[in-house]
């Protein structure tokens, strides 16, 4: 039975644990919930780059700080849909578009972003977007287009979200979760660690996505990715036990959840990235880019999934059998 109800002290409890004992109940969790050994393989696309005008802390795309991205209005769409063939041939089964937006605006950038989402729904992928805040109408739209999920990530804790950011609140983060489930949308939602957040902060955005109304069905979990010019440029390194910990407690409180090994990857040795598998993670982005930050590239996690034995998820694997997947265009019809 999933829980929506978990209190902050067994959220702290289970985190707190030796390192090796929460693995081994987070191994245990997910063999129970999950097929074992089966990964799904996102690929992220950055279709609007740079000019953000929000002031997240970690975050090069923002219009204020000087990190030497270059900022590119948004892509044609004959570009992205040829990105989303090469992800899909690649192996990747879900694609996600991303937008240095703070909240969509009904314009026709939003109406050309509505068309790609229905071309990629049409190669039969799962495909996600993340272009800020979302109102009800919005989100319906982007439903009606065939989007499969919407990433809104909380970053933090509520506690420290005003040390990261000031120019939107963590309500209006949790409204958009709102609007995108209430659309009937796939929720993605995780966070950072590595911003100089406290254990208690990491432990309260778990339990913050744990006791949502419905668990999201993807938490991305991200390590800090210091950039220069951002002002968390000189932060250190998050080790592999820290991303132990948070996938590992991720996996127990939220067990049919997809648990994302996410920005920071690039980093890590095969050796801790398995652990992290190990302990529950079950979804990673393949490719040479997260946006603007250092990925992995498609040929290394082909060696990664051959050597440790891994399978790729399938596309729609939760969507029923002979259920269809609308799009403006067609509607992709699940198969066996």
């Amino acid at each position: 039975m999933l829980r929506t109800d978990w209190t902050l002290d067994e959220v702290k409890a289970i985190y707190h644990q030796p390192v090796l004992e929460l693995v081994a109940q987070a191994a245990a969790v997910h063999k129970e919930h999950q097929t074992t050994g089966e990964v799904q393989v996102c690929t992220l696309l950055s279709v609007k780059t740079g000019g953000c005008p929000e002031d997240c802390a970690y975050c090069p795309q923002a219009a204020r700080y000087h990190t030497g991205v270059q900022a590119h209005k948004l892509l044609p769409d004959a570009e992205v849909i040829a990105a989303a063939q090469r992800a899909k041939d690649s192996g990747s089964t879900r694609f996600c578009m991303g937008a240095a937006w703070r909240e969509v605006r009904d314009n026709r950038d939003f109406d050309r972003v509505l068309n790609m989402v229905t071309e990629v729904n049409n190669l039969g992928m799962e495909v996600c977007c993340t272009l800020g805040m979302v109102n009800e109408y919005q989100a319906e739209r982007l439903k009606q287009a065939g989007l499969y999920a919407y990433n809104h990530n909380l970053d933090t804790s509520a506690e420290n979200y005003s040390n990261i950011i000031t120019t939107r609140t963590y309500d209006d983060r949790l409204d958009t979760l709102e609007h995108v489930r209430k659309a009937g949308i796939s929720v993605c939602s995780g966070g950072i660690i590595g911003l100089g957040e406290t254990d208690e902060d990491r432990v309260a955005m778990l339990h913050t996505l744990a006791t949502l109304p419905a668990h999201p069905e993807s938490v991305p979990v991200n390590a800090l990715v210091p950039v220069q010019g951002t002002p968390l440029a000189d932060q250190p390194r998050v080790s592999v036990w820290e991303m132990l910990r948070m996938i590992a407690t991720a996996r127990i409180l939220m067990p049919k959840t997809m648990v994302r090994l996410s920005a920071g990857r690039q980093e890590m040795p095969v050796s801790e990235q398995a652990l992290c598998f190990l302990a529950g993670a079950n979804s990673i982005f393949s490719g040479e880019k997260l946006l603007t930050t250092p990925n992995p590239d498609f040929d290394a996690d082909k060696q990664m999934f051959a050597t440790l034995g891994l399978t790729p998820r399938k596309s729609f694997k939760d969507v029923p059998v002979g259920a269809t997947v609308l799009g403006k265009a067609e509607a992709v019809t699940v198969e066996a």
